[in-house]
């Protein structure tokens, strides 16, 4: 008993799909892993790896008192209290390539319209090129908005064969809609992390980044200055 510690709490999230189907996890991670690895070459094609994300509700913080700057002896001091001064999502795409963000995407608001604005306005800085995006399987990332948005760009479909939203076809639920957007012969197409496992998606680490080195001790008047920070 003495190897018992109940008073050490470490946390833990249970991935249905790594525990309950480990092989279906491994081809999923496998496929990720294996975009990754290839990017530097496909970008020698001119096509693209991207890995996508939404950071929600960031919020635009101002300190009720100045920061105090480092003194010998004495390490920066930054306020506890703040004054809350709205919210800004941010869709931010990394390329796997370059290792650089390209067309961050804020708003207010985090709705599939967004998203598939979002990835409009980056596909069309290169139109013709194939892409491939790695995100995790939000249903705004397998919505109807984003089928027809890949059906317009990759194939031309009947609206029977797209379906309706609920009932038929494509677009009858989330696993038709992830499956055509999937699916290889596309030259815009998706790939979903497994469950609970965001640690496959690279852009994750530029999010941790952005939070510890920029957003956790900044000051903020406004969310239009939060904004102008962040795209610097």
């Amino acid at each position: 008993m003495g190897d018992i510690h109940p008073n050490h709490i470490r946390p833990w999230l249970n991935s249905p799909e790594k525990h309950e189907a480990p092989e279906k996890f491994q081809e999923k991670a496998k496929e990720i892993c294996s975009a990754y690895q290839n990017a530097p070459k496909a970008r020698e094609k001119g096509e693209y790896v991207m890995s996508v994300d939404e950071m929600t509700a960031i919020q635009a913080l101002e300190r009720k008192a100045p920061t105090k700057p480092a003194i010998p002896g004495k390490p920066s001091r930054v306020e506890f209290e703040y004054i809350r001064h709205g919210t800004v999502s941010l869709i931010a795409f990394l390329d796997v390539a370059e290792g650089r963000i390209k067309m961050p995407y804020l708003n207010s608001t985090r709705t599939e319209v967004d998203f598939v604005k979002a990835i409009t306005s980056l596909v069309d800085t290169d139109p013709d090129a194939s892409w491939t995006f790695v995100c995790d399987g939000l249903n705004t990332h397998k919505s109807e908005s984003l089928v027809k948005f890949v059906a317009d760009r990759c194939c031309s479909l009947t609206d029977e064969e797209l379906g309706v939203k609920g009932k038929s076809g494509i677009l009858q639920n989330m696993e038709t809609r992830a499956e055509f957007l999937h699916d290889q012969n596309h030259r815009i197409r998706f790939i979903y992390t497994p469950k609970h496992s965001s640690w496959l998606n690279q852009i994750e680490i530029w999010f941790s980044i952005l939070a510890r080195r920029l957003l956790r001790w900044s000051s903020y008047i406004s969310v239009e200055e939060l904004v102008e920070s962040i795209l610097r």
